[in-house]
């Protein structure tokens, strides 16, 4: 009887420590969660809109930390990766996690269904990929932009904004491949010299924060040119599941792969004046300010680009940037997937709070928390209106056209809209679902809104629609050639620790003599460059790495062909 009645209070301290363990903070005294997320854009704690509301609802502060070189490496050495832990991909980096146990078991005590009950019900398939995905059986998280379907594509984001209002004063020339684009350029040049700060405008003005294991925008304007989405080190063909590593130059004509001939491209326009010569020590804050003042003509993106430069003030002034993309153009566009992407929520084993580090998942994984993450607090930013339909408010708006519009002192909220906006940086649903809350099936991304399927803001929207045949952004690329990356079960297998330290140097072999290359004087030496960039790669063991990615798009083409001959 003794030992049953000893048994019997372990049993109950068991519980009560299991059910109190997040009250170990006194009520009413904040919980500061380390937030380690491999897609921020900024580190420290976190204030602004967004914190408010989360201090509102959960009663916690986030503090940032970003995914600077070694910190991988240092928090997992230190046993800690941190209470709430994003992932930039569920390859080798967060399976070796999985491995070492850095991660939560999400089905422990039955967390996620107890306190991530919208998650479990609603998000199955998504947290069945991840525990195919970890390996050991169980679920540690979910990917990102999560699809209620996968019979449709998401929204472009690759969206070839140019100032069109240079355009048009330019004749509106014929753009059919990257030779007539840098001359667009090059006129733009002539046209607009300086920008409104009086500094030297540019083509672009890019960054190197996100360079990987290849350099961001140069690899990126290749998928947006070519449609061949990044796969480890390369580019791959959504259609064929042809693979082109980043070194690769074709052995019979000689001529340059998707990475070199884009990295080509930026070299030109360096040659040309028209890459911002601080590029390389760009941060994205910094390279975002230039589009703000008119000092760049092109973004293949629409968040540093339209989304940065079509203010009031610019509309006002018939100035804006739209989307206009070379003819050879073959943007992609990528397949909704209710196995949800690759970028990982999930929680540090160390946490002292998963049961709160849970609720703020599932609270982000919600229409509620979607809408509020993005478009910032209902009644004050957005709203219903009384026949369900979603809208902006006087300030919402104002806020989608300039971002540094502060918040009222009466509104509960501080500081100005871009200065507050989610650093964690992650979605859960696609917003490209439609939102459940809406009476109406409208979808949770506001391009879709019937209160934004408005007439066009100023003449020179007028043009560009007449001139397209377009009414909107999406609707000018549906309506032209594209690819899309269809949503499946591949994952990045895990990688042996010789190859990683292989694949350590080869990365950073491409990367630091990308940048030398896209700086070259002329084309004799950019030529040079990139081919002691080769030699180099092949010293540090390129040919290991290929093989490795060449059996990696193998893979993820049968995955592919999987979801093709299951619809």
């Amino acid at each position: 009887m003794k030992k049953i009645f000893s048994l019997l209070v372990v049993v109950a301290l068991s519980v009560t420590l299991i059910s109190c363990r997040e009250t170990v903070v006194p009520k009413g005294d904040p919980v500061q969660l380390t937030v380690y997320t491999q897609l921020a854009n900024s580190s420290g704690l976190a204030s602004g809109w967004f914190a408010d509301e989360l201090m509102k609802r959960f009663n916690v502060e986030l503090l940032i930390v970003p995914d600077a070189e070694g910190t991988y490496e240092t928090r997992m050495e230190n046993g800690n990766l941190g209470d709430l832990v994003v992932w930039g991909a569920d390859g080798d980096q967060y399976q070796n996690a999985v491995e070492k146990g850095m991660l939560f078991d999400w089905e422990s005590e039955d967390l996620v269904q107890t306190y991530g009950p919208y998650i479990w019900e609603n998000m199955q398939a998504a947290l069945n990929k991840n525990r195919e995905v970890s390996g050991d059986g169980n679920i540690y998280g979910f990917g990102h932009n999560v699809a209620f379907s996968s019979d449709e594509h998401e929204s472009f984001f690759y969206t070839w904004d140019i100032r069109y209002d240079l355009y048009q004063r330019l004749g509106n020339p014929v753009v059919n491949d990257l030779d007539d684009y840098l001359q667009l350029m090059l006129d733009m040049k002539a046209l607009e010299p300086t920008d409104e700060a009086g500094s030297p405008t540019y083509a672009t003005s890019i960054w190197p924060d996100w360079d990987g294991n290849m350099v961001m925008y140069v690899k990126a304007f290749a998928t947006a040119y070519w449609g061949y989405d990044e796969l480890n080190m390369g580019l791959y063909d959504v259609e064929t599941g042809q693979f082109y590593d980043a070194l690769y130059i074709d052995p019979d004509t000689g001529e340059y792969g998707p990475y070199l001939k884009s990295l080509e491209f930026f070299n030109k326009l360096y040659q040309n004046d028209l890459l911002d010569p601080d590029s390389l020590t760009n941060t994205f804050s910094a390279a975002t300010e230039k589009v703000a003042n008119g000092g760049t003509f092109f973004s293949i993106f629409n968040y540093s680009g339209s989304d940065v430069y079509n203010t009031q003030d610019h509309i006002d002034e018939n100035k804006m940037m739209l989307p206009m993309a070379p003819n050879e153009a073959t943007p992609i566009s990528y397949g909704m997937n209710v196995m949800g992407g690759n970028r990982v929520w999930s929680i540090g084993a160390q946490s002292q709070y998963p049961e709160k580090v849970m609720e703020i998942i599932n609270w982000l994984a919600t229409p509620e928390g979607i809408m509020t993450k993005t478009y910032g607090p209902q009644g004050v930013t957005w709203d219903y209106d009384e026949d369900g339909y979603t809208y902006y408010t006087e300030l919402g708006l104002e806020m989608k056209n300039d971002g540094d519009t502060a918040f009222p002192e009466d509104s509960g909220y501080s500081g100005n809209w871009t200065d507050g906006v989610d650093p964690i940086n992650n979605n859960t649903y696609s917003l490209d679902n439609i939102n459940p809350d809406s009476p109406v099936g409208e979808r949770f991304n506001d391009d879709y809104w019937a209160s934004n399927m408005v007439g066009a803001k100023n003449d020179l929207e007028t043009a560009w629609r007449t001139a397209t045949g377009a009414t909107d952004v999406q609707s000018y690329l549906e309506g032209r050639d594209y690819k899309v990356s269809l949503g499946s079960a591949y994952a990045e297998s895990k990688q042996s620790s010789e190859l990683k330290l292989l694949w350590a140097q080869v990365t950073n072999s491409i990367v630091n003599n990308s940048w030398n290359a896209m700086y070259a004087g002329n084309d004799a030496q950019f030529r040079f460059l990139v081919n002691e960039m080769i030699d180099q790669a092949n010293n540090y063991g390129y040919d290991e790495c290929l093989a490795w990615g060449q059996n990696e798009a193998a893979l993820r083409y049968m995955a592919e062909e999987a979801v093709r001959n299951a619809s």
